[in-house]
C-alpha cells in the first residue's frame, strides 16, 4: 500500500490555496487612466471644479469613466490606450499650468483581495510600456563641494592655531597650501589631522598638496548615490504612478522606470524637481560688495542673501510638520552633528537676522556652440522660506512664518527627500509605447501557450494517466510562479516569460525522470505500488541535483546581470523551486489519491 503523510497533504493544499489566492489579482488587469493633480500641495478639487472638468471632457465624445476624486487628484479610466492618449491631449489643451496631467494605470483588484494584501505582479516596461531614465551622479561637483568645505574648516583650524598660510586654493581634485616658513609644517600637520579622509603631500620646503584618499572618494560616491537613490524613490512615489522602479545600476548610476507614463518631457520635469537645499543668511547692510551677495525675488521684492552657505540640504537628517503655540504651521528640523555645529556657529551671533531656505534645481538646455548642439547644465535657485532667527540654533530648530499646513508639509517633504548629495545628469532615456507593450504581452502569452500545449499533448500521449497528473502539476506550477512574483513584488519582463517557458520544460523533466524510473522498476517485476514508491524515492536525488545546479546559475545571473537578464533569472529561480514542489509532492499526492488505497493494482497506465 502506498503511503503519503497527512502533514504533506495539508502542506500541499495550503501552498496551492495561497498560490491560487495570490495569483487571482492578475486576472484583473488595470485600466489605462489619466490623472489630474495640482502643481502645488495647497490645491484641492471641489465638486464644482470636478464637474466642470468632467463635463468638458464629455463634450469631446471620448469613452471614459470618471472614477474617483480624493480632493488632491482626479482619475479618469479609459477603455484602451488610444482613448487614454486622446483624453490626456484634451486636458492639456483645456487646463492651465496649475494642473499636472499624467498617464497612469488604475488598478481593478477587488477589495477582498486587497484586504488579504494580494496585488497583481508588476510588469516591466517592455510589457506595459512607459518611460525609462538612466541618471548618473556628477562626482566632479561632489568633490568640488567637499574641497570647498574642507578649505572652510581648514581656515578655521589654522586660525585657531595662529597659522596664516601664504596661499590656500583648490587645484583640480586637491588643495594647494603654501606656508611662509618651514617651521609651520608641524602646525599644518596638526591641522590636517582634524580633517578626515585627506593625505598631506609635500611638494617642496614650503608648498604642500592636500589630496582626498581613494577610500574617502569611494565612500563619498557610494554615500551620495545611496542618498540620491532614496531621494529619487521618495520623489517618484509622490507622482502617483503605478509600480515605479528605482534601482541602482553600477557605481554612479540610477535607473528609473515609470510604467504607464508616455510623456518623457513631463516625467523629466517631475523628476527634475528633486534638487538640493541651501540655508543662507540675509545680507546685512554692512555688506556692500556685490561679490559677496546674491539677489533673489521673494513675495514681490528682492532679497539680498550672503553667498556663504550655512549648511546644505544633505545635512538635514529629518523634518516633520508641527504647530506652534498659536496654532500656526511650522517645520521641525533635525540636523546631523556636523550640520548642527555649523548652524550654531552661524546663528549665535546673528539673532534677529533673517535666514532663507533656497530650493536649488539643476536644469539643462541645449545651445548651439559653433554650429554643434551642446547640453548646458545650470542651477536655478528660488527662496521657499525666509524667517527671522529668534535664538541660536543647533541640531534641532523650527521654521515658522509659513502660510498654510500644505506649505509646511511640502517644505518638510523637500527637506526630507529633496536633497541630493550629488547632482544627477540624464545620460539615457527611452519610451516604450503601450501598444508595443500590449503586442509583447500577446506574443509572450502565445509562446507560453504554444510551449505548454505541446508539452501537455506529449505527456498525455506518452504517459497516459501519469501524464495527466504531470500536466495538472505543470499548470499549477505556473499558478505558483505568478503568485510568488506577486507576493515578492517581482517585475515580469519579456525575458521573464522566456524563463517561465523554460521552467515548463524543467518541470516536465522532473516528472519524466520519476515516470521513467517507475517503468524501469516495473520491468524488474516489482509490484505496481512498490514500483511507484521506488520511482519517486530513487529519482529524488537526481531531481534535486539537476535543479540545484540550475538554481545556482540563475542566482549568479541575477547577481551579475542587469535589466532583461535579471528578469529572466527571477522567473527561472522561482520556477525551479515551484517545479520541484509540484513534481515531488503534488504529483505523489495525486498518485496516492488514485492508487494509494487499493490493495491490488493489476496494471499502471504509464
Amino acid at each position: 500500500m502506498l503511503r503519503f503523510q497527512f502533514w504533506k497533504i495539508f502542506l500541499v493544499f495550503g501552498v496551492l490555496s495561497l498560490g491560487v489566492i495570490y495569483s487571482m489579482p492578475n486576472i484583473f488587469p488595470p485600466d489605462p487612466a489619466v490623472q489630474i493633480t495640482f502643481n502645488s500641495s495647497g490645491g484641492s478639487f471641489n465638486d464644482r471644479v470636478v464637474e466642470k472638468i468632467k463635463s468638458n471632457a464629455e463634450k469631446e465624445k471620448i469613452n471614459f469613466s470618471f472614477v474617483e476624486n480624493d480632493e488632491k487628484s482626479i482619475l479618469f479610466r479609459t477603455n484602451n490606450y488610444d482613448d487614454q492618449i486622446k483624453l490626456k491631449q484634451h486636458f492639456e489643451e483645456s487646463l492651465d499650468n496649475n494642473f499636472v496631467i499624467a498617464l497612469n494605470l488604475a488598478p481593478n483588484t477587488p477589495e477582498w483581495l486587497k484586504s488579504l494584501n494580494a496585488f497583481p505582479m508588476k510588469l516591466g516596461l517592455d510589457l506595459r510600456g512607459g518611460v525609462h531614465f538612466l541618471l548618473e551622479a556628477d562626482t566632479d561637483l561632489l568633490i568640488e563641494a567637499k574641497l570647498e568645505s574642507a578649505i572652510s574648516n581648514l581656515k578655521r583650524i589654522l586660525r585657531d592655531l595662529s597659522l596664516k598660510p601664504r596661499a590656500l586654493e583648490i587645484e583640480n581634485t586637491s588643495i594647494l597650501i603654501s606656508l611662509n616658513t618651514q617651521q609651520d609644517e608641524e602646525l599644518l600637520s596638526e591641522a590636517v589631522q582634524s580633517l578626515n579622509g585627506f593625505d598631506l603631500e609635500s611638494l617642496n620646503s614650503s608648498d604642500y598638496r592636500l589630496r582626498l584618499t581613494e577610500e574617502e572618494l569611494e565612500q563619498m560616491v557610494d554615500y551620495a548615490v545611496l542618498q540620491n537613490l532614496n531621494t529619487l524613490r521618495n520623489r517618484v512615489n509622490e507622482l502617483g504612478i503605478s509600480e515605479p522602479v528605482v534601482q541602482r545600476q553600477g557605481a554612479k548610476r540610477i535607473s528609473i522606470q515609470l510604467p504607464g507614463v508616455q510623456d518623457t518631457a513631463e516625467a523629466k520635469k517631475i523628476i527634475g524637481k528633486t534638487a538640493n537645499l541651501e540655508f543662507r543668511l540675509e545680507a546685512a547692510n554692512r555688506i556692500s560688495l556685490a561679490s559677496r551677495i546674491d539677489k533673489f525675488p521673494f513675495n514681490g521684492r528682492d532679497v539680498n542673501l550672503e553667498k556663504r552657505l550655512i549648511i546644505s540640504g544633505d545635512q538635514v537628517s529629518d523634518a516633520s510638520v508641527g504647530y506652534d503655540e498659536n496654532g500656526f504651521p511650522q517645520v521641525n528640523i533635525s540636523l546631523d552633528s556636523e550640520g548642527g555645529a555649523k548652524m550654531h556657529r552661524s546663528t549665535r551671533n546673528n539673532v534677529g537676522t533673517k535666514m532663507a531656505v533656497l530650493f536649488v534645481e539643476r536644469k539643462s538646455r541645449t545651445e548651439l556652440i559653433n554650429g554643434i548642439p551642446e547640453v548646458i547644465n545650470f542651477f536655478e535657485k528660488r527662496i521657499i522660506s525666509l524667517a527671522t532667527i529668534q535664538s541660536a540654533l543647533a541640531s534641532q530648530f523650527r521654521i515658522t512664518g509659513l502660510d498654510s499646513p500644505e506649505e509646511a508639509s511640502e517644505l518638510a517633504l523637500l527637506l526630507r527627500a529633496g536633497a541630493l548629495a550629488a547632482p544627477m545628469d540624464f545620460v539615457e532615456e527611452g519610451t516604450i509605447g503601450p501598444s508595443l507593450g500590449a503586442d509583447n504581452i500577446k506574443l509572450g502569452i502565445q509562446s507560453l501557450l504554444l510551449g505548454l500545449g505541446l508539452v501537455l499533448l506529449f505527456m498525455i500521449f506518452y504517459y497516459k494517466i501519469f501524464g495527466l497528473i504531470a500536466n495538472l502539476a505543470v499548470v499549477l506550477n505556473i499558478v505558483l510562479i505568478v503568485s510568488a512574483m506577486s507576493i515578492l513584488s517581482a517585475t515580469l519582463t519579456l525575458p521573464g516569460i522566456a524563463g517561465i517557458v523554460l521552467t515548463i520544460g524543467m518541470a516536465v523533466d522532473a516528472n519524466v525522470l520519476i515516470f521513467s524510473r517507475i517503468r524501469e522498476e516495473l520491468k524488474n517485476n516489482l509490484k505496481p505500488q512498490d514500483a511507484i514508491s521506488a520511482g519517486y524515492d530513487r529519482a529524488l536525488i537526481t531531481i534535486i541535483d539537476a535543479n540545484l545546479t540550475t538554481l545556482i546559475v540563475a542566482v549568479i545571473l541575477y547577481a551579475v546581470g542587469t535589466g532583461p537578464i535579471q528578469g529572466f533569472a527571477i522567473t527561472l529561480s522561482i520556477g525551479i523551486l515551484t517545479s520541484m514542489f509540484t513534481a515531488i509532492l503534488f504529483t505523489r499526492m495525486m498518485v496516492y489519491f488514485i492508487y494509494g488505497r487499493r490493495k491490488e493494482i493489476e496494471k499502471l497506465w504509464i
